[in-house]
């Protein structure tokens, strides 16, 4: 990817915790000045890191959580029951000389001290640094960037996105290259933790209250402190603006609406998905529109950046209709073609069509949390499919893909995580019609740990490649998927890692392809 001019983050400032945080203490003037020290002291509270999000023309969401004991087992990180005041500075610099943002949010325990500060009347398409100070200490530095001007036509912009980063079966070394790369903003697609109870040490013993599946509040609390510890994914969040939606994983596996895996009471699933959205909140940067109340969040979101992209955050998990046929693998299931089944909610789905007559952007990006194209798993007559991702709900899928070609978005591109398996893919509003035309396209990304090492292609792979005309790639390493946007194309760098069960592992770019400016479907491109 081509070079833009842009100051070089420091990364040894931002992986301050637990090593070096006191020289970005040392680096301060004004609010934040503080005398050096080797190390922070007991009780540091920026254990879990910083972040921003949901970038605009003129700002972003800012993010910290206090937590000087972050896996305490009553989930309040070793805090006060009372609220803190959490002081941040936003500046042009590293070294905070030119300051142009200072402000205080109360961290409060009801949402787990944590804070998210909404910055705004800053300059369109620039970088800024930020900290923040609580409890007699300061934070590391992140790093973040404001949207381009709304009605610009950017030459470039490049992002990444990720998914399925399961703490216990690997290392977060995808993150550690994710960091390194020149992008403007950060895609998570879902699955940023897993409510199932740790198991195994492959990343050291925890302690016994994480052997349990979260179900409770203080248990995503810790769980998220947890993943949250890691020092690449903390450097990744304090390197880019972040963009958020979950799936399933973040309360309970295959979830939809009011209806759990397992059939629980209602009442008390409701609860749960109360406390998992509360945790999640607490834990990541999202301004206050998406705050929860009770079980219900809001979450799906525009993102513009200038005419070049608008970045639509999908929610396809508290809206949906229970999955189909039992929900799981299924031949030729005839109620998935039900058109009143819905994914996205009829609301949502108005949201999203509506959208498409609005936007003047060159480039529409669903961010998307399970597969949209058809995923048949067996080669031959019929059709095999897993009903919980777009292939259980075929009717709305065709209605949303119509619609985009009837309302005329020039280039539609799906952006997914789920299913811990590169692909790139053309996108058919029919595929039960053999000569239906590529309408849009889709990339899925593998899994950051999920599932381990992983390998370059299993049987499974070669079976979709095989059952699937429409794919043009699958991969089923770990790592992340890195996308440069121009007016005239879209590049798509597939990253991958060789391992993850232990660290260290180099990263390459396994395949590219690119879509070029109103010619929907995948060309591939060395």
């Amino acid at each position: 990817m081509p070079a833009r001019s842009r100051t070089r983050f420091d990364r040894r400032r931002f992986l301050g915790i637990g090593t070096a945080s006191a020289a970005a203490v040392a680096l301060g003037t004004g609010l934040f000045s503080a005398s050096a020290s080797a190390a922070p002291k007991a009780g540091f509270p920026f254990t879990l890191g910083v972040g921003s999000g949901d970038p605009t023309h003129d700002g972003f969401v800012l993010w910290t959580r206090l937590a000087p004991e972050p896996l305490a087992e009553d989930g309040r990180g070793g805090m006060p029951t009372e609220p803190v005041e959490v002081e941040y500075e936003v500046a042009l610099d590293s070294r905070f000389r030119r300051v142009v943002r200072r402000g205080a949010s109360v961290a409060s325990p009801e949402l787990g001290h944590s804070v998210h500060p909404e910055v705004s009347g800053l300059s369109a398409g620039r970088e800024y640094y930020y900290r923040f100070r609580a409890m007699g200490e300061v934070s590391p530095v992140g790093r973040t960037r404001t949207a381009p001007p709304p009605m610009s036509m950017t030459g470039s912009m490049a992002f990444a996105f990720a998914s399925c980063q399961k703490w216990d079966q690997g290392h977060y070394t995808a993150y550690e290259h994710m960091a390194d790369e020149d992008l403007d903003l950060v895609l998570h697609l879902g699955d940023y933790i897993y409510e199932y109870p740790i198991e195994g040490d492959l990343r050291g013993k925890v302690p016994d209250h994480l052997l349990v599946e979260t179900t409770r509040l203080e248990h995503y609390r810790v769980r998220y402190a947890l993943y949250k510890s890691d020092p690449h994914l903390q450097n990744a969040h304090g390197s880019f603006p972040w963009l958020v939606t979950p799936d399933d994983h973040e309360v309970d596996n295959n979830w939809a609406d009011e209806i759990s895996q397992d059939d629980d009471p209602r009442a008390e699933f409701r609860s749960r998905r109360a406390a998992a959205f509360q945790a999640y909140y607490e834990n990541m940067p999202l301004r206050r529109s998406s705050m929860p109340a009770g079980p219900d969040m809001g979450l799906h979101r525009r993102i513009r950046y200038g005419r070049l992209a608008d970045f639509t955050m999908l929610d396809t998990r508290q809206y949906r209709d229970d999955q189909a046929c039992s929900g799981r693998l299924e031949d030729d299931c005839d109620a998935r073609f039900d058109p009143s089944r819905s994914m996205l909610g009829e609301r949502q789905r108005d949201w999203l069509i509506n959208g498409f007559s609005s936007s003047q952007a060159r480039w529409q990006v669903l961010g998307n949390q399970s597969p949209m194209t058809e995923t048949d798993n067996t080669p031959g007559e019929g059709t095999s499919v897993w009903m919980d991702p777009w292939d259980g709900y075929a009717a709305e899928r065709e209605r949303v893909l119509d619609a985009a070609v009837q309302r005329g978005v020039r280039n539609l591109v799906v952006v997914t995580g789920d299913r811990h398996q590169n692909y790139a893919a053309d996108l058919k509003a029919d595929y039960r019609d053999e000569d239906a035309p590529t309408v849009a396209t889709e990339f899925v990304g593998t899994s950051i740990s999920t599932t381990g090492d992983g390998a370059d292609i299993s049987e499974q792979g070669r079976r979709f490649l095989e059952a699937n005309p429409h794919f043009a790639f699958v991969n089923e390493q770990r790592g992340y998927v890195r996308c440069t946007l121009s007016p005239t194309e879209w590049r798509t760098d597939f990253r991958v890692v060789p391992y993850v069960t232990r660290p260290g592992a180099p990263v390459s770019t396994r395949a590219s392809f690119v879509v070029e400016d109103g010619t929907p479907g995948v060309v591939a491109r060395p």
